[in-house]
């Protein structure tokens, strides 16, 4: 079974910066209102409780963190929490203006969007799915915090939420405290690697078989 036996924090990005290079490899970033469980989620699937910061403090998460997985193999991508309120405005447009240049820069594979299974998704939320949709992103709903339902509606919540925020495809139940729908969400990651190999791999190959061009 696919898994994840090695992660290490590359470097973080901000407004002004340069995206670092990751050689073709694929990106899988994550999105999410603030105190959604993002760095849980991200910890959990890394099987690393100190990997992402985790804080009680919503909004933490001001920078996009670059983690590389098993040596490279691929890169998880961890975005600003957004929809903090008692964030100043001005802080808020950054993150957002962040977010946005980053969804845009065509550098990444795939967005998981976690949203709490307990709520409904905010007008946030459903602009982040937007977003995704005219940037032409691919995506996955994350349906997090299942735990804390009842057993027997943890499916119908998270495929509500999916539901809700206008997506196509029912959200993956996940709980990063009690490791429900881990095997899913890693299975759903062995996909978009696989995928995004073969892409590269086909773009290579067209680029190498191309006539040079003559400067005029």
């Amino acid at each position: 079974m696919f898994s994840i036996k090695k992660a290490e924090f590359v470097t973080s990005c901000s407004l002004g910066s340069t995206l670092p290079d990751l050689g073709g490899a694929a990106l899988i970033a994550m999105v999410g209102k603030s105190n959604v469980g993002k760095s849980s989620f991200i910890n959990a699937l890394c099987n690393n409780k100190k990997l992402a910061r985790t804080s009680a403090t919503p909004g933490k998460t001001r920078l996009i963190n670059f983690f590389s997985i098993n040596g490279g193999e691929f890169y998880l991508v961890d975005l600003p929490g957004y929809g903090f309120a008692k964030a100043p405005k001005s802080e808020q447009d950054k993150w957002a203006e962040l977010m946005e240049i980053y969804l845009r820069s065509g550098h990444v594979s795939h967005l998981f969007l976690l949203l709490d299974s307990r709520h409904e998704p905010t007008l946030a939320d459903r602009q982040m799915l937007v977003w995704m949709h005219y940037y032409n992103i691919p995506y996955t709903i994350i349906a997090t915090k299942v735990d804390k339902l009842p057993k027997t509606k943890r499916k119908a919540a998270a495929a509500s939420v999916s539901r809700a925020v206008g997506a196509l495809d029912p959200a993956i139940p996940f709980s990063a405290e009690a490791k429900i729908g881990l095997e899913d969400v890693l299975h759903r990651i062995e996909q978009i690697v696989t995928d995004e190999a073969r892409i590269f791999a086909n773009e290579r190959e067209n680029t190498d078989n191309e006539t040079p061009k003559v400067l005029e």
